[in-house]
């Protein structure tokens, strides 16, 4: 078997093919039981996308965006690289969209690292205060924990998430998701098993207990120094032990940093000169994100409704992760509060090829919310963003996959993380039209049917639809 890079999650998709026997996506038939409100809201965002192009209203196109990124649990990636990161994706956005970027100076902070972006077309300038949420402190303070304390609270993690239903639910809506989460648990007992059954043979073949003892305890560590850490079952065990410690209790830390942003959000939703709040989360940090409008809507439920426009983007998010735990109603409350909120639009972007998300799943109807105040679900196609060769090579790395989600294309497509938070249309715009940018942007990189070159403002399309 081919030995994964401990620098890399991306490496870990190999042995998880093979582990959870997954070498097809899912097909595009919904196999659940919300399956047919699915599909008619999807209708629902295609016929009124297209209704509302002869609907004209203002502050479509945008020429100053605020944005809080919120990541998902990656203990690899160092945050003082997060930028070098983004610049180098960047330009895969500049040479598809045939656009120029420039990225400003790091300012890193206790609570977030920001830096500024400027992107230009020909006839148009976006400013983008980007803002990357951090909570790599948490995260590492789970990674410091010895091996003793990890196993048994992974251990308990498991349990807990079966016992609650959480499993389950897993298997109902996507059997790949149920895969992952199955999966470090299934390689530590495979470990394990290794491990018992070299001591069994040592007493058979000794006759004495103490040696077979002995060479139990030799194999089961010789394994966690190896295999243990290149299958990063230390990560994905922490993984789910956050998760369950956020289900039952909450993390002291990430609540405080998480109302300190909360204000932060509404003040500049209140009074800045920002086009466009966008908070958008990626996997767990979606999660996060929905926690985070949660407190934000509780210092102001009007968040949204007054100066500038609040957008809410969950990609390849976790949500149900947390949302279908039995012990789970207080976050099920606050995305039930954030649906709501007549001043914030949810899109949600799922993947089918994305193993580590939820696809073609009406997250409102599995967490027994009102359905009619959820997300507007866009489906990504990830092989239509990326060239044919690119994609044949990351088909079968899943983290690689689900990390494109937050990546640079190689094509103009529907999905464009870098369009949503740096281009010159609303990211609701984008989320709404069926083409999400494609028809927006020139082949030049100029804004079609924008003030500057056609003397009418852009089309808005109208995205509630049903009473909010």
């Amino acid at each position: 078997m081919k030995r994964l890079n401990p620098h890399s999650l991306g490496d870990l998709a190999e042995f998880l093919l093979t582990a959870i026997a997954a070498r097809r996506s899912l097909v595009d038939d919904c196999n659940y039981k919300s399956s047919e409100s699915c599909a008619v809201r999807t209708q629902q965002v295609a016929e009124n996308s297209k209704s509302a192009q002869v609907e004209l209203m203002t502050r479509t196109a945008v020429s100053k965006r605020l944005v809080f990124h919120v990541g998902g649990y990656d203990p690899i990636t160092p945050y003082a690289g997060a930028q070098r990161r983004f610049i180098r994706e960047i330009a895969r956005f500049q040479t598809a969209w045939s656009v120029k970027a420039s990225i400003g100076g790091l300012h890193d902070g206790a609570d977030q690292t920001k830096w500024s972006v400027t992107t230009s077309g020909p006839d148009w300038q976006v400013e983008v205060d980007y803002r990357l949420v951090r909570w790599d402190d948490v995260i590492e303070t789970f990674s410091r924990r010895t091996i003793f304390w990890r196993i048994p609270l992974g251990i308990i993690a498991f349990l807990d998430f079966v016992v609650s239903g959480a499993l389950w639910a897993y298997l109902r809506t996507n059997w790949h998701y149920a895969g992952f989460f199955l999966y470090p648990f299934v390689m530590f007992g495979i470990l394990a098993l290794v491990s018992f059954l070299v001591g069994m043979f040592a007493v058979k073949t000794s006759g004495s207990i103490l040696v077979g003892m002995i060479a139990t305890v030799l194999v089961l560590a010789a394994l966690l120094l190896g295999p243990w850490r290149w299958l990063h079952l230390g990560a994905l065990f922490d993984d789910w032990i956050f998760s369950r410690e956020y289900v039952r209790g909450g993390n002291s830390i990430l609540e405080q940093r998480l109302d300190r942003l909360a204000a932060e959000i509404v003040a500049a939703a209140s009074d800045c000169d920002a086009d466009e709040v966008l908070v958008i989360g990626h996997s767990l940090g979606a999660v996060l994100a929905v926690d985070l409008l949660d407190r934000a809507l509780t210092l102001d439920p009007a968040l949204g409704t007054r100066q500038t426009a609040v957008t809410f983007l969950t990609i390849g998010s976790s949500v149900l992760k947390i949302g279908v735990h039995n012990g789970a109603g207080r976050f099920r409350a606050a995305v039930a509060r954030v649906a709501r909120s007549r001043g914030i639009f949810w899109g949600d972007y799922q993947a089918r090829v994305d193993i580590m998300n939820f696809y073609n799943i009406d997250p409102m109807a599995w967490m027994a919310l009102p359905p009619e105040n959820g997300p507007v679900i866009r489906l990504v196609e990830i092989g239509r963003m990326l060239e044919h060769a690119t994609y044949r090579r990351i088909r079968l790395r899943f983290y690689r996959l689900h990390c494109q989600f937050v990546s640079g294309n190689d094509k103009r497509a529907s999905y464009d993380y870098f369009m949503l938070t740096c281009g010159p249309v609303s990211a609701r715009s984008q989320t709404l039209a069926p083409d999400g940018a494609v028809s927006m942007i020139g082949e030049d990189g100029a804004l079609v049917g924008s003030p500057a070159s056609s003397g009418e403002p852009l089309a808005e399309p109208a995205w509630r639809t049903g009473p909010r």
